[in-house]
């Protein structure tokens, strides 16, 4: 009997070292990761520039506090000002609690400005934004709210992809719009540059923030530095986190500068967010991030994954209904239950994928995937489908 929660329905699979593309259990057998420990491993596995930084970090001072001033945290701010729309930053040790610092500042940008009755949000269906008290109301899934008691108030929820829905639930307390650019848990589903244009028109309209969730499809996923690049706009928050620590915890809350400002001294902490390891570690990440080619190539691979699974969509109409997600980012919606199939594709085929809502299977390899890793992840894919064909024609018909 495991001493762990029973939170999680695990798998008896355990590993014991990674390399690149592929992980390798306690028996030495390797699986081909395109799970990313879900969006984590952006470089893979074992990376020697990142494990470099970790070991010399390791050697220095791992933790201080935020009452004292951290050299790597202060780098690691600058250097995602420089690159990105934002002026400020703060750090965190998941998405959600750069998610909760995301909703905090945005109603803290209107208390400060004396507008202290302007605190509602406008979150959307499908969207995931962590497991807090907070984020589980912002995401407004009746199954994570059920047996909690009562949800944070200040939420109003609409299905994705409809501006006048969107313009209904707007009143004078209305702050902000949080949306995820992709949808991942979810079920895959990227929102279109209109739609996107369309909210960031209603926010310049109303007064209100854009708040964007990029935990998931941000940090180069999709082939851009932000998914919301494809889509012309610019927000006001962003809240990233997994591939920005590459597997060590870290996450960050990125705000225009006025938007920020009003987030003084005592309206928010953290105790661990921003230490020198993680820093250390993120700072390492941005070098291969921001390399010259690099988000060239995962533009290129996941123009490459698209076609693939456009050709496996083709040759298996039964089994994929369609086809989802922006880059490396992919959700295949098929008719096998979606938990099955990932079972399948790991125990028989040794490539990890992971499910999400609406029966899809997604796809998030490392964004130093090949164009072979691809082909050798249809091939399997494609297998499994196989083998799900022959078993159904093996069963003697009834009557």
């Amino acid at each position: 009997m495991s001493a762990l929660y029973g939170t999680y329905a695990r798998s008896e699979l355990a590993f014991e070292r990674g390399e690149g593309m592929r992980l390798y259990d306690q028996h030495g057998r390797d699986y081909l990761d395109f799970h990313s420990g879900i969006a984590v491993n952006a470089l893979g596995h074992g990376d020697p520039h990142i494990v470099s930084a970790l070991k010399n970090a390791a050697d220095k001072v791992w933790h201080t506090s935020n009452v004292f001033t951290i050299p790597e945290q202060e780098k690691l701010g600058q250097r995602l000002v420089d690159a990105t729309f934002a002026d400020s930053v703060f750090f965190t040790n998941s998405g959600a609690e750069a998610l909760e610092c995301a909703i905090k500042t945005a109603r803290h940008y209107f208390w400060a400005k004396g507008e202290v009755d302007r605190y509602e949000i406008i979150a959307f269906t499908g969207s995931f934004h962590g497991r807090t008290m907070g984020t589980i109301a912002a995401g407004g899934n009746p199954s994570y709210l059920e047996g909690f008691g009562p949800p944070m108030g200040g939420f109003k929820h609409t299905k994705p992809g409809d501006l006048d829905a969107v313009k209904a639930l707007i009143t004078p307390q209305t702050c902000a719009i949080l949306i995820e650019t992709v949808q991942g848990e979810g079920g895959v589903t990227a929102m279109t540059p209109e739609f996107m244009q369309g909210l960031r028109a209603l926010c310049d309209e109303h007064g209100m923030l854009l708040v964007l969730d990029e935990v998931q499809c941000g940090y180069g996923r999709t082939g851009r530095f932000f998914a919301f690049e494809w889509t012309g706009i610019t927000p006001d928050i962003v809240a990233v986190a997994k591939a920005i620590g590459g597997g060590f915890p870290l996450g960050a809350c990125l705000a225009r500068g006025d938007v920020a400002a009003s987030m003084v001294p005592g309206t928010h902490g953290s105790t661990y967010g921003g230490n020198p390891l993680a820093t250390t570690v993120g700072n390492a990440v941005l070098d291969r991030i921001l390399a010259p080619g690099f988000l060239d190539h995962v533009n290129q691979m996941g123009q490459k994954l698209a076609w693939h699974l456009q050709q496996l969509a083709q040759k298996y109409p039964d089994y994929v209904l369609e086809l989802r997600g922006k880059g490396l980012l992919a959700g295949i919606k098929i008719t096998p239950p979606v938990r099955d199939f990932v079972a399948r594709l790991r125990d028989d085929q040794r490539l990890l994928a992971i499910g999400a809502g609406d029966n899809v299977l997604r796809l998030i390899p490392p964004l130093i995937v090949t164009e072979a890793d691809i082909e050798e992840a249809m091939g399997k894919l494609a297998a499994a489908f196989d083998a799900i064909e022959a078993e159904t024609a093996s069963v003697p018909a009834v009557g």
